[in-house]
C-alpha cells in the first residue's frame, strides 16, 4: 500500500491549480497593452489557446479599440480573422492598427459563424480570431470552439449580447464592457483564478465621442419685425 503524499507536495504539483491563485496556461498570453488589465489578467495577458468572452453594453464604446494593441502584435505573426462582423470593418481605422493584408473577413451567421470560427481556430493558421454570435448560439458550439482553440496560439475573442452576463459559458475569461467618461469600464466576469470585484476604467479611445448634441433655437412662429 502505497504511503499518503503530503498535502503541501501535492499543492507544489505543477499541474495542481489553487483556488485562490491565477491558473497557468501552457499556451502562454499576448499582452492587452493595458498594464492594469495585464494586472488583473491570468498570466499577465490575454489567454492563447482559449475563448475569450466579451459582453459590451452596447456597439462601438471601444471594444475594438481595447483589442488592437494585442492584435497587432498578433498579425506579425499570421492573419487576424474577423468572422461575421456586425458592420462591414473602416479599412482606414484597422490600417493604422494592422496590415490590411493581414486582415481577413468571414461573412457568416447563426451557427454558420460558429462553424466557420472552428474551423479557422482548428486550422492553427491563425494570428487571432474575433466572432460575434447571437445570443440564440447554444452553450454546446461555445464548448466546440473551445476545444477547437486549445493548443494553438491564437487567441479567440467572441463578442456576445450583454444579456447573457449571468448565463453559464465555457469560456475561461469573461468581461462585461460599458462606456465611461474616460474610456471604458471592464468588469472580470470570470477568470481562471480568485473573483475580481472591482471594475477597471482604461483609456480606451471610442470612435465617436459620446457627448450631448446643443439643442437649436425654436424656430419663431409669426415672422419677427425689424425696425431699419
Amino acid at each position: 500500500m502505497s504511503m499518503p503524499v503530503p498535502l503541501d507536495e501535492v499543492l507544489l504539483r505543477p499541474d495542481v491549480w489553487r483556488g485562490d491563485r491565477f491558473a497557468p496556461n501552457e499556451a502562454g498570453e499576448v499582452a492587452s497593452g493595458f498594464a492594469a488589465l495585464d494586472a488583473e489578467l491570468p498570466g499577465g495577458g490575454w489567454p492563447r489557446g482559449a475563448l475569450t468572452e466579451l459582453l459590451p453594453a452596447q456597439r462601438g464604446i471601444g471594444e475594438l479599440a481595447l483589442l488592437q494593441p494585442a492584435l497587432r502584435h498578433c498579425a506579425e505573426v499570421a492573419p487576424v480573422a474577423l468572422v461575421a462582423a456586425p458592420f462591414l470593418p473602416h479599412a482606414p481605422a484597422w490600417a493604422a492598427a494592422l496590415p490590411l493584408e493581414r486582415l481577413l473577413l468571414v461573412e457568416a451567421s447563426g451557427r454558420e459563424a460558429a462553424w466557420a470560427a472552428e474551423a479557422l481556430l482548428a486550422s492553427g493558421a491563425l494570428g487571432a480570431l474575433l466572432l460575434w454570435l447571437p445570443a440564440q448560439v447554444d452553450a454546446r458550439s461555445l464548448r466546440r470552439l473551445q476545444l477547437a482553440a486549445e493548443g494553438h496560439r491564437a487567441p479567440a475573442f467572441v463578442f456576445r449580447p450583454p444579456a447573457l452576463a449571468r448565463s453559464a459559458s465555457p469560456a475561461p475569461l469573461r468581461l462585461a464592457l460599458s462606456a465611461a467618461p474616460q474610456g471604458l469600464q471592464v468588469d472580470l466576469l470570470k477568470r481562471r483564478g480568485p473573483p475580481c470585484s472591482k471594475a477597471l476604467l482604461l483609456p480606451v479611445a471610442r470612435p465617436v465621442a459620446q457627448r450631448p448634441q446643443p439643442q437649436a433655437a425654436p424656430l419663431p412662429l409669426r415672422p419677427q419685425r425689424v425696425q431699419v
